[in-house]
């Protein structure tokens, strides 16, 4: 049975006539996540998960038309049932399972296996086809416990500390910067730039608790920043702004930060490997346990993957998309924040 089709515009559900995450303007977009690749302005009307509703609002227009769902709590398109399940990618993340007569489609957005403690664990869907991301689908990527990584910044921090350094972390707006914000509290003081504030802000306002932070603006005294931690979008390296702080040390989080080259790359004291998109191991556990007869996969290393999955018995395509994999400079109208 045919579902949905690749479209120009996006992955088209047929029977329902509505899209999974379009990258132009459609008449209804069924929404995974708030990144701006997967959620873009110029839909007439946006069906997301309840956590995503305000970040939505905030991201792309406070009047656009918007509906929103809790986690496992259907609503009929055109005579298909359509539910939100937790993806473990960001805060509001969702997967999305489509039934109609009886056969289940799984669209997973981006998704994360392993639990950071801050987002809704990643929940397995069983369904007839799935398809998945493969941001980062190769063998090399392997990404340490919530409990290590922790220990790594905090370490890295400390040591700051003691030449009197602000530790600077660099990590897009939303998503990477709660995670950071989670993996320091209790740490120092932790002060963001604007565009993560406001971000933080739109989540409260769903109820959401994120740990305290401070805005940090050109009017911070610079002795507030002296041994403590400062959090930036990656739009800020290099900018006027950041070359205020005082005596900095910087560190890129990305997954993209477990190959030591990349550190180098952009000329940054540190990196940290701090993904929110599942590693190999993740990728192929979240395959298997959708019990998927046909794997799509899309964004990220497709080839390697889905060869993977077909030389151990399980069916796979590749498919083009225009989502993004996991790059440090993916956020949007931060300088504007400034």
């Amino acid at each position: 049975m045919k579902i949905v089709r690749f479209t120009k515009k996006g992955i088209y559900c047929i029977p329902g006539k509505f899209y999974l995450d379009p990258w132009y303007p459609v008449d209804y977009a069924v929404i995974s996540h708030a990144h701006a690749d997967h959620a873009r302005s110029g839909m007439k009307h946006y069906l997301c998960h309840d956590d995503s509703k305000a970040i939505l609002k905030h991201r792309i227009g406070k009047d656009i038309s918007i509906e929103s769902l809790p986690y496992g709590k259907p609503i009929t398109i055109n005579g298909v049932s359509v539910s939100f399940y937790p993806a473990g990618h960001i805060i509001g993340s969702a997967q999305i399972r489509l039934e109609y007569k009886g056969y289940v489609v799984v669209f997973s957005g981006d998704y994360k296996v392993k639990d950071d403690e801050l987002t809704i664990p990643f929940e397995p869907v069983k369904c007839n086809e799935f398809i998945t991301e493969s941001t980062f689908g190769l063998p090399i990527y392997n990404w340490e416990e919530e409990s290590v990584l922790r220990s790594r910044l905090h370490n890295w921090v400390s040591s700051n500390q003691a030449k009197n350094r602000t530790s600077v972390f660099v990590g897009y707006s939303l998503g990477k910067a709660q995670r950071l914000m989670k993996l320091l509290d209790g740490v120092a003081n932790v002060y963001v730039h604007s565009a993560i504030h406001n971000t933080n802000e739109a989540i409260r306002s769903s109820g959401i608790e994120l740990p305290t932070t401070e805005l940090w603006t050109v009017n911070t005294q610079k002795q507030a920043l002296q041994n403590n931690i400062l959090i930036v979008p990656p739009a800020l390296l290099g900018s006027k702004m950041i070359k205020r702080v005082p005596n900095m040390a910087t560190a890129i989080c990305s997954g993209w930060m477990q190959i030591r080259g990349n550190r180098r790359w952009q000329s940054v004291d540190a990196g940290f490997p701090v993904s929110d998109h599942a590693d190999w191991n993740g990728l192929i556990t979240a395959v298997k346990a959708t019990e998927a007869e046909k794997v799509y996969v899309t964004h990220g290393s497709q080839a390697i993957f889905s060869k993977y999955l077909n030389e151990n018995g399980i069916y796979s395509e590749e498919v083009k998309t225009e989502y993004g994999d996991e790059t440090i400079d993916n956020d949007q109208n931060v300088l504007q924040e400034s």
